[in-house]
């Protein structure tokens, strides 16, 4: 019956007005309970939070007007354990808000729906938004016709989806309705987001995991009236939870519970109030000053001078000799209380600091970090006023323009600021203000849906105002400025400048077109689309300057590139010529082919398709192309990730790239930032050193290589790269800074360091340090992280996640000095040499940081919440004490004991639950997370429903207040984990013993998830602590330099006997001599049996294989003595018998075969190299032979039975005598090492020339700790160092001792252990030639090593073959030798062969491909030991040197294309030429009559020709001829060097860019600076690496033969009176034959020119070449050398003449 009845009502209803009503003259009285509580979800666990108790009183005021009045509020804090502890009543602050809870509020309320809010101005915004939470509850979307629906429904938070579900209770007749509002699917969300300002949401990271979820459920029970509903029971239950990490690791909660309960009907409306009603809003919550308030503390405000004055004072007193563990939460607090002063209230407190030093540092550094525009404001004005300095200004500007938040008020002010003459007058803070605005822009931009053009438009303005007066520095700077804006709209005006064919920008500097590609970035956030295409055209434009490509392709990539697009880039990269580009693209794509699928998802899975397309032969290009890395990490349980790119953009291969970006990314709580990018472009850094600064000078020289030059056809010029080095740096995406360093940059800096009086003030800073001492004090405070989001729960009280950093970082230094004799106050330098100075320092560097990551609720009057707090302070104190006397050579150096506290470092974190009023300030109820109790069960108390005996589950409010009616259940009881370690380490010998501690408790035995261990507690510290009984009273380091050095050893050591002279009487010393001579016998006779072993075995093994396998002549310096392969002990009594061992012996022939097929691998690559090396070497590739036979010498200390092995090596020993250089006059007199150890084993007193000593000085006067003695015997060449343990009870050694045995050989002998006689080593290092190649030897030989070594061997297991490792570690047989040898052979410019030897007689060869060249022939000459210096600079710059070479009627390019070049009889070709408008030099070639090569070089104004003569070859330079033998040293007015080399002349001019020309009757070679790759031109092509480029002629066209190639760069006869006797010149040719083009007959006519005999001449030699032919009807009026290609046809080249008289 009674669902009869219900379905009847429900007819009824859904035909009449299916919403809550009020009936006007009555009062609806309800009660209402709110509980917003914070934690984790566990019970048992701290929370704290906030609960609201009140009546409500509403009633009707007008038609669609509704009042709701507050009766009898109260308001409670909540921290503590759920649900154990009780809410706290806050009654002090109820009392405080109860003037404004007792305003009656108005609403208009339509059909269910809540319009506008009016409330008296005595309303705060705080109170107001807490009726709308009750409001809320009263908003019902109630559809007549539908039971389950779906709409976006306006609520407290926003729009948000809301379901509705409409079901009956046929029980009691009424209605219910349960709606759930999801709030992760809104129109529009309610936030505020501080400090994320360059944060972008990581879309794919969020679809794994939301870190941020809420949802919210409201229930009601409602009663059908006569013309609606009423609401009898609502309960709101909502939850939001926040996952630092992923989901699966954990998440705090917010729940918000509400319950609005019908109590009864009064008839009397709620009494009026006299106040005027103001609209204040809607139903959606408003923000007020919760944005302005720090959830770390609540501040009541009542005296601010007064407050922030103790604020002050604090900071500026305990943070001198110390770093106050609260100091930085004392910033915090002052930050907070500037944040809220008005400009005024600045301005008071700067009129009242500014002369109190301490005072105004802190002050200046806390302004900025306010954040606020009065802030912002003061510092503009202070800074206009003079009132703070230029250093103090900039420092502020940084900080404020990433903490200020940006609105149109903010912007305006930076606007004034880029017009203000003090801002233009200073570089520095010109550039801080301007990317500054940009950047503030930018933040204003992202927050706002419509951005207005207007902001950025000076900007615009500024950059098209600068592009017509050519201001290239205000161009790139207005740019960065657009790029860090990012404004869709600055699309438009970058457009203008970039390279696009056809336009004007063209001709732009490339520095303006590389910034503008950049710029482009920030727009793609916002517009990827439109800069996608803009990218992808420059990308694909071949004509375009390859880094601008390269450039193009990151801009292309940051866009998310479809899976078509990228394939049509992988597809370009197939047929891409430029080996640059296709090399950056390649890798580019390649690294983000790796990334995981939650970085670059779309991107990652289009690359990997492109990698299938372009398969690997890209990846065998060498690292002097461009390349991109891109390296990422994520970790999907934590969240977290990190990306790190790097690009190296080269345009030339050349040594040093052309410029460089890094950048780094990363990814936490589904988002991402842009941490650091820094970029560099270094394009011309080796120019600007090397070059020849006077070299632009010269008019002349430029105008006679023109006139040389301008025969060639169509010659165009490649620009001048202008010597420049810059480097900018971003900070999330942001620049902040740039610098570009060029020439007139630096002059103008050595010009102003000339003019500033450098050494005055060096004087001054000298006797102010030596007279009165150093007292110095300084703190720096930083806020380092304020990332803050601000969201309202469905009862009005805003909620906030948050993270908080802040720092005072603080160093004290006091130096105090003592001289002796005193100094005068105008004491000069000869005085202070001969003055003992002594200074004591004492320097305290400390920090203080604190941590907070917050969840909970924050507002100005009450906070409640969730606080992870991280604490760190460390302070490393050191007190020194350091004396110097220049005259005496002593230096001492002392560490004095200093008051250390009991931790150097160390690290608190706690989690607690937290609330707080302002009505209390001083009280904070605390709680921490974990309990410090187990809990035992409890009671809880549960609420039950009088309405509904049932307790129906949609209608319990089970977590509301403790109720009458209870039930229990037990609380579950949790054993919280406690975990301590200590780990210590000690040192006896300086007293001291570091500790490091850990403890922590936490609360994984709950969940065994990241976030519960990080809950609870956690201390980590680090102590350093003196060790009982074994207390130092100092350190000391004391160095004697000179001939009295011996008089600072401590324990000094018998030179003659080998013994230390100790106190303990002669009986002591004598057992001494005794036992070390019969230790001295056995070990040399047990070294004298295995050395002759040793030999036996080896020449066994030597002619035993001797016969299978084929070895080259060895040239390499002779071994003297053995001395490699035994110990001085065992030397001395075997040298007889060993001296004249020779250096012949072979090895195995698999080791052959080894090593034979590893040459032939490489024998390709080297061929053209052992060309290049020696002219007279075979081209073939059969002059390689196996290295590891040829080098068979270098193992054997035993020479071989067979006449020819005795023939080689006295072969060997002859051409050793003859390439190695003996000794100079005051060389060695000793002919081996052996006997110079023999004559003296240890140095004496007097070759003593450096003592250092290290001691710890112990309390009971005991010292302890080592000396190290340095000797030195001139005329030996002789040095050795001794070092000591200075305790008279050990006997602990290490001897070192290295001779110089010849320029090319040095020898070092290394034992330690016991008196030196434990352990000992042999270091051989050897120069010498190999067939002609150069090579070194390093040979090492022991008796015995300790087990360390033997241990760290094993670890290198995997990064050496296993068989050597075997050899190493493998027990040997007593006879087996004890040595390793290293062989390097440089057997190519680009290979090394490396041969090793091992102990059991195995031989390794691996050839090793370089990527740069070896400069082979002044290693040959180079002496290791002799002049290194000198040659070295030389050396590097040829290594990376380009090389063209002329071999056997063959041409090699520097780029390593070779080609038969048929050279014209007497006309010059240019073989290589600085092609840019400096015309650094030209390198000419002809060919005379008789078949001999010429060559001329133009350097400077300075003329030289090379050429054969009788069997010699000439010089001449202007035309004087220098008598051989030629040379020619540079000078200043001189910029190159002539020297004979070899069998022909070599030209050196590397400061003009020509590192060697040299030539001889057969061949020549030309090689250029790494730093002109690139920018050379002619018979050698660019230099630049490009081989599918190769043969570019005078006019940039790209040749399709050699043949055509070496042609255009003839230089034609102007007459057959030229000088030359050249009779060629360059035409374009007609083809004979009529060709028919589009149905028109058309003339063809060469676009590359062809050489023709002159007019009156007839060819007697030519040569077919392959031209390309251009076709019109008509004659144009373009040059025919511009025209485009038709058709290919063969025509004839002259290349020699006949000329009869007729010839002019």
């Amino acid at each position: 019956m009674k669902a009869v009845v219900l379905a009847l009502t429900l007819a009824f209803v859904a035909g009449q007005n299916f919403a809550p009503e009020f009936a006007a003259g009555k009062t609806y009285v309800y009660k209402y309970e709110a509980l917003i509580l914070g934690g984790l979800p566990e019970e048992g666990l701290a929370r704290a939070g906030l609960k609201i108790s009140t009546k409500l009183l509403l009633s009707a005021a007008d038609q669609n007007t509704y009042m709701l009045k507050l009766v009898e509020p109260e308001l409670s804090e909540y921290s503590g354990i759920w649900p154990k502890d009780p809410a706290v009543p806050a009654t002090k602050l109820t009392a405080a808000l109860a003037p404004q809870l007792a305003i009656p509020i108005k609403f208009e309320y339509t059909n269910g729906v809540v319009g506008k809010v009016f409330a008296p101005e005595e309303v705060s915004t705080l109170v107001l938004n807490i009726y709308r939470g009750i409001l809320n509850i009263l908003q019902l979307n109630i559809k007549k016709t539908h039971k389950v629906y779906d709409l976006q429904e306006v609520g407290t938070q926003g729009v948000c989806k809301t379901l509705y579900s409409i079901s009956e209770d046929a029980r009691i007749e009424n209605i219910l309705l349960t709606k759930t509002r999801d709030l992760s699917n809104c129109q529009e969300r309610l936030n505020k987001d501080i400090g994320l300002a360059y944060t972008e949401k990581c879309d794919k990271c969020q679809e794994e995991t939301k870190n941020l979820r809420g949802t919210t459920t409201l229930s009601y029970v409602l009663k059908p009236v006569a013309d609606a509903v009423m609401i009898l029971k609502a309960y709101v239950n909502e939850l939001i939870q926040f996952s630092p990490f992923s989901e699966a690791n954990g998440a705090a909660q917010m729940r918000t519970k509400q319950s609005l309960e019908f109590l009864e009907i009064e008839k009397e409306p709620i009494p009026s109030v006299k106040a005027e009603y103001r609209h204040r809003g809607s139903l959606k919550y408003e923000f007020s000053d919760e944005l302005l308030q720090t959830p770390l503390q609540l501040i009541k405000i009542s005296d601010a001078p007064a407050q922030v004055a103790e604020v002050l004072k604090h900071l500026a007193t305990y943070n001198i000799e110390d770093v106050h563990e609260n100091a930085p939460l004392k910033f915090l607090e002052l930050v907070q209380l500037l944040r809220i002063a008005r400009y005024e209230d600045l301005e008071m407190y700067w009129n009242q600091y500014k002369k109190m030093s301490p005072h105004r540092h802190w002050f200046l550094d806390t302004i900025p970090a306010t954040g606020t525009f009065a802030g912002l404001r003061f510092i503009k004005e202070k800074f206009m006023a003079e009132e703070i300095t230029i250093a103090e200004a900039a420092q502020a500007f940084i900080t404020a323009v990433h903490m200020v938040t940006a609105d149109p008020e903010v912007i305006k002010l930076f606007e004034s600021l880029v017009d203000s003459d003090k801002v233009v007058e200073n570089p520095l803070l010109r550039e801080v203000v301007f990317l500054g605005y940009g950047t503030m822009v930018n933040k204003y931009c992202n927050k706002t849906v419509d951005c207005p053009v207007e902001l950025i438009k000076p900007i615009q303005q500024r950059l098209s105002d600068a592009i017509a007066k050519n201001e290239e520095e205000n161009i790139i700077l207005y740019i960065k400025v657009l790029g860090n804006a990012g404004h869709p709209s600055s699309f438009k005006s970058l457009t203008k400048i970039m390279p696009i064919h056809g336009t004007a920008a063209v001709s732009l500097p490339m520095t303006i077109h590389v910034e503008a590609i950049m710029a482009l970035r920030n727009i793609a956030k916002k517009e990827s689309r439109m800069v996608q295409e803009l990218a992808l055209q420059l990308y694909m434009d071949k004509a375009l300057h390859p880094e601008l490509r390269m450039l193009s392709c990151i801009v292309l990539f940051e866009t998310s590139p479809s899976m078509g697009l990228v394939t049509t880039v992988a597809n370009s990269v197939k047929t891409e010529e430029n080996l640059q580009v296709a090399s950056f693209t390649y890798s580019h794509m390649k690294s983000l082919s790796r990334s995981p699928a939650t970085i670059h998802p779309d991107v990652a899975a289009a690359c990997s398709a492109a990698m299938k397309i372009l398969g690997t032969k890209l990846d065998r290009l060498s690292l002097r192309y461009s390349k991109a890395v891109h390296v990422d990490l994520y970790n999907s349980s934590l969240a977290v990730g990190a990306a790190a790119t790097a690009f190296y953009i080269n345009d030339a291969a050349t040594f040093m790239p052309k410029s460089f970006v890094a950048k780094t990314k990363g990814f936490i709580a589904g988002s991402t930032a842009e941490v650091l990018e820094i970029g560099a472009n270094i394009e011309g850094l080796q120019e600007l050193i090397l070059k020849n600064p006077a070299l632009s000078e010269s008019t002349d020289r430029i105008t006679k290589m023109k006139r040389v030059i301008k025969a060639l056809s169509e010659w165009r010029s490649l620009p001048t790269s202008k010597p420049l080095a810059s480097v900018y740096v971003k900070f999330f995406g942001q620049e902040i800074g740039f610098a570009n360093i060029d020439k007139p940059m630096i002059d103008k800096a050595v010009k102003f360091g000339k003019e500033l009086p450098i050494q005055e003030y060096g004087r001054e800073a000298l006797k102010a340090l030596l007279l009165s001492g150093i007292n110095f004090h300084y703190a720096k405070p930083v806020l380092a992280a304020e990332m803050r989001r601000i969201l309202p729960t469905v009862a009005g009280i805003p909620m906030e996640l948050s993270l908080y950093s802040a720092a005072v970082a603080a160093a004290s230094v006091e130096i105090k000095p003592n001289t002796s004799p005193r100094l005068s106050a105008d004491f000069d330098v000869k005085t202070l040499l001969e003055t003992d100075v002594e200074l004591k320092a004492e320097i305290r560097p400390m920090v203080a940081m604190d941590t907070y990551a917050v969840m909970g609720l924050n507002t100005d009057i009450f906070q409640a919440a969730l606080v992870a707090r991280a604490k760190l302070h460390s302070v490393v104190p050191a007190k020194i004490a350091a004396r110097l006397n220049i005259k005496e050579g002593d230096f001492k150096l002392e560490a004095l004991p200093v008051d250390v506290p009991e931790n150097i470092t160390s690290m608190n974190v706690t989690t607690f639950a937290v609330a707080r009023n302002i009505e209390e300030p001083l009280v904070e109820r605390i709680t921490p997370l974990l309990p410090t109790k187990v809990l035992v069960p409890i009671p809880i108390r549960r609420h039950t429903s009088k309405l509904d005996p049932t307790r129906n589950s949609m209608l319990d409010s089970s977590e509301l207040l403790p109720m009458e009616e209870e039930d229990v259940e037990p609380i579950p009881e949790y054993k919280f984990r406690r975990f301590a370690k200590k780990y210590c380490a000690k040192h006896i010998g300086v007293g001291l013993k570091a500790c490091f501690k850990f403890a922590s408790q936490n609360g994984a035995s709950i969940q065994d998830i990241v976030l519960y261990k990080l809950a609870g507690s956690h201390n980590f510290s680090f102590s350093v602590t003196p060790i009982e009984g074994e207390v130092v009273e100092r350190l000391e380091m004391e160095v004697k330099v000179g001939a009295k050095a011996a008089e600072k050893l401590v324990k000094r050591i018998n030179l003659s006997e080998d013994e230390e002279t100790e106190e303990g009487g002669p009986v002591l010393v004598k057992l001494n001599k005794i036992l070390s001579s019969r230790r001295n016998s056995s070990s040399s006779s047990s070294s004298s049996s295995s050395s002759s072993s040793e030999s036996r075995s080896s020449r066994s093994s030597s002619s035993s294989s001797s016969s299978s396998r084929s070895s080259r002549k060895i040239d390499l310096a002779a071994r003297t003595n053995s001395s490699s392969s035994s110990s001085s002990r065992r030397s001395r009594s075997s040298s007889s018998s060993s001296s004249s061992s020779s250096s012949s012996s072979s090895s195995s022939s698999s080791s052959s075969r080894r090593s034979s097929s590893s040459s032939s691998s490489s024998s390709s690559s080297s061929s053209r190299s052992s060309r290049r090396v020696n002219s007279t070497r075979s081209s073939s590739s059969s002059s390689r032979t196996s290295s590891a036979s040829s080098l068979a010498s270098f193992f054997s200390d035993s020479s071989s039975s067979s006449s020819s092995s005795d023939r080689r090596s006295k072969e060997v020993m002859e051409k050793f005598q003859r390439l190695h250089k003996k000794m100079v006059a005051s060389g060695s007199s000793a002919s081996s090492v052996e006997a110079i150890y023999k004559e003296k084993k240890y140095l004496g007193e007097e070759e003593a020339v450096v003592a250092v000593i290290l001691r710890a000085v112990k309390a009971d006067k005991r010292m302890v700790g080592y000396q190290l003695g340095f000797y030195l015997d001139k005329p030996n060449a002789r040095v050795q160092i001794i070092v000591a343990n200075i305790s008279s009870d050990s006997n602990w050694r290490i001897c070192a001792d290295a001779v110089v045995l010849s320029k090319h050989k040095v020898t070092t002998k290394i034992s330690w252990g016991e008196q030196c006689r434990k352990y000992s080593t042999n270091v051989t290092g050897e120069t010498g030639i190999v067939s002609s190649s150069p090579a070194a030897r390093l040979r090492v030989s022991w008796e015995r090593l300790p087990s360390t070594l033997k241990r760290y061997g094993k670890m290198v297991n995997k990064y050496v073959p296993v068989k050597i490792l075997s050899d190493l570690i493998h027990t040997k047989r007593e006879n087996s030798t004890r040595n390793i040898s290293v062989i390097a052979v440089a057997t190519s410019e680009k290979t090394i062969d490396i041969i090793t030897k091992t102990p059991m007689s195995s031989v390794y060869n691996v050839t090793m491909h370089l990527p740069m060249c070896i400069p082979i022939d002044e290693i040959k000459g180079l002496s290791p030991f002799d002049e290194v210096i000198d040659k070295i600079h030389f050396m590097v710059s040829k290594a990376a040197a380009a090389e063209c070479s002329f071999v056997e009627d063959t041409l090699y390019t520097f780029n390593n294309r070779s080609y038969k070049n048929k050279m014209p009889s007497s006309c010059y070709q240019v073989a290589a030429q600085d092609c840019t408008d400096e015309l650094k030099f030209m390198v000419l070639l002809r060919k005379d009559s008789s078949e001999q090569h010429h060559i001329n070089v133009k350097i400077s104004e300075i003329d030289i020709d090379m050429f054969p003569k009788d069997d010699n070859v000439t010089v001449k330079v202007n035309e004087m001829e220098i008598p051989p033998p030629a040379c020619l040293t540079a000078t200043q007015q001189l910029p190159l060097k002539i020297k004979t080399k070899r069998r022909g002349l070599a030209v050196y001019a590397p400061s003009h860019g020509l590192q060697e020309v040299y030539f001889d009757r057969k061949t020549w070679r030309i090689k250029v600076a790494d730093w002109m790759k690139g920018k050379t031109c002619g018979l050698c092509g660019k230099a630049d690496g490009e081989i599918r480029q190769e043969y570019h002629t005078p006019n940039g066209r790209v040749a399709k033969n050699s043949i055509s190639f070496a042609h255009s760069w003839i230089l034609p006869a102007e007459s057959c009176r030229d000088a030359s006797e050249c009779r060629l010149k360059l035409e374009s040719v007609q083809l004979e034959k009529q060709l028919t083009i589009h149905g028109e007959d058309s003339t063809c006519f060469s676009v590359e020119p062809v050489p023709r005999c002159l007019p009156g001449c007839l060819p007697v030699k030519t040569t077919p070449v392959t031209v390309g032919f251009s076709c019109l009807a008509s004659d144009p009026q373009t040059s025919v050398y511009d025209r485009s290609v038709d058709l290919r046809q063969t025509t004839q080249a002259h290349l020699a003449c006949s000329c009869n008289t007729k010839c002019s």
